[in-house]
């Protein structure tokens, strides 16, 4: 029985954690690679709304047809399907309220420092449920997330210098 539990809590975690990793580097590096641009708080939300919602709705539909494919059952699919569409909206939300509301650069700084204790606390917790070294976890994905935000920021700032965006 115990063991049962511990695998639906462990599915619960799973469902969310992809959501939420997703959104969480997905909005940092639209933020960090936009924001020197030309009515950039507008592009950034503009941006970050089509990932809330076109984004996510492409992936959680791969999803669903990702666990079809493997045969889980019908009301596990939709579970994962719902669960991963909404922890990817609640995280992209808090992202879109920071930049609507406070200054941009602050913005950034914010969303930055926001994203990456998120996606720490989420490495943390999954790492110590399956203990392993919590740091070398967290370490592990904050440098994936930081080369995709130096990367974003690189062709953010390319772009906007060569079209005068």
């Amino acid at each position: 029985m115990i063991k049962f539990i511990k695998e639906k809590c462990r599915l619960k975690d799973t469902r969310f954690s992809f959501g939420a990793t997703a959104a969480i580097i997905t909005n940092l590096a639209l933020v960090v690679g936009l924001r020197t641009g030309e009515h950039a708080k507008i592009s950034i939300i503009g941006g970050m709304l089509i990932i809330a919602l076109a984004d996510n709705i492409s992936d959680s539909v791969g999803i669903h047809i990702y666990q079809e494919s493997e045969c889980l059952a019908q009301k596990e699919v939709w579970i994962s399907t719902l669960t991963n569409f909404t922890s990817r909206l609640l995280v992209s939300l808090t992202f879109i309220a920071c930049v609507l509301f406070l200054p941009l650069q602050l913005a950034v700084l914010v969303s930055l420092a926001w994203g990456l204790l998120l996606l720490c606390s989420i490495s943390y917790r999954i790492a110590r449920e399956r203990k392993l070294s919590p740091y070398t976890a967290m370490f592990e994905h904050m440098l994936i997330a930081l080369c995709v935000i130096f990367m974003s920021d690189f062709f953010g700032r390319l772009i906007i210098s060569r079209f005068k965006l």
